[in-house]
């Protein structure tokens, strides 16, 4: 089991909800954290500056914190990416910085001597082992208050307990692309290939991180986000039910035996989806919620406006 969060404000108010964005997603979370107390993290969404970009890194365990932020600093400084803010956090480095090439160019040059986390105009990921009321306080999350952002708490089963290994993933080499996901793709092999002989690069052996990189490649298509989902449905073998996010929207898919469970609540201001009613009840103390489960083989896409 794992669980799954997002929640996304439609026109930037939030009159009925009276919690940060990081909050909402951690309170969620927590409400479902039977589901899965190894690791938690979360996809958050800024908005974007003009001609900056947000890069994580995790830090290396095998050399002193700052020895390693020295290598990523060179490293930046040979690509030509001035950094104009920087922060550790719990086990990552992250900055602010300028760069006007390409960002697929840029992780090619970088995942190699690094370990990215995630690059976005507007996307930061954070994630950790632990639970998430805990690594909410150690990174800070409740001060985000963004207009949209997803989160995952994970209970291992196919690989080990590890900051790499915690949702959400980010599709390497594409701005702004991250998902997070319960169940799993049993044909991750047969896509990987096909996707890394159309070029596309991998940075685990996660299948979410299949997801991301498999919607991040249609896009690049000229693939709309609600295209890619809907075909996701017949290209992705499983059990599934996953969330997308992008710079202005968040996304779902569910597979055709719906054995992964999902549940959304929507009004005018917002769209909330949890893997469990007790983590969209954590939102609205004490109010009856109009609640609904998606059904088997749909998908959904909702945008801020």
């Amino acid at each position: 089991m794992c669980a799954i969060a997002g929640l996304l404000f439609k026109n930037g108010q939030r009159n009925t909800l009276n919690m940060t964005t990081g909050e909402a997603l951690t309170a969620m979370l927590d409400a479902t954290l039977h589901r899965g107390p190894d690791s938690a993290g979360w996809a958050l969404y800024h908005e974007p500056m003009d001609r900056l970009l947000r890069v994580r890194f995790f830090l290396s365990d095998t050399r002193s914190p700052e020895a390693e932020i020295r290598h990523i600093r060179e490293l930046l400084a040979g690509q030509k990416v001035l950094i104009k803010k920087e922060k550790t956090l719990g086990c990552t480095y992250g900055a602010i910085v300028a760069y006007d090439g390409d960002v697929l160019a840029l992780t090619h040059a970088l995942e190699s001597k690094a370990r990215l986390v995630s690059i976005g105009s507007s996307l930061d990921i954070i994630k950790d082992v632990g639970q998430p009321v805990g690594l909410s306080q150690k990174y800070d999350i409740a001060r985000f208050d963004g207009n949209h952002g997803i989160a995952h708490i994970r209970l291992a089963t196919e690989s080990g307990v590890h900051p790499d290994t915690s949702h959400p993933f980010w599709a390497c080499g594409f701005s702004d692309v991250a998902t997070v996901h319960n169940g799993q793709i049993t044909n991750y092999w047969i896509m990987r290939r096909r996707l890394e002989r159309r070029g596309m690069r991998f940075q685990t052996e996660n299948d979410t991180e299949l997801i991301a990189v498999y919607l991040a490649y249609q896009m690049s298509r000229g693939i709309s986000l609600e295209a890619s989902l809907e075909s996701s449905l017949e290209d992705l073998d499983g059990t599934f039910s996953y969330l997308v996010a992008t710079r202005d929207a968040i996304g779902y898919a569910k597979d055709k035996l719906a054995a992964k469970p999902m549940v959304k609540y929507e009004d005018e201001e917002l769209i909330a989806i949890s893997s469990e009613e007790v983590g969209l009840n954590r939102l609205f103390p004490g109010r009856a919620l109009e609640t609904t489960e998606p059904a088997p083989l749909t998908c959904g896409l909702w945008s801020r406006n």
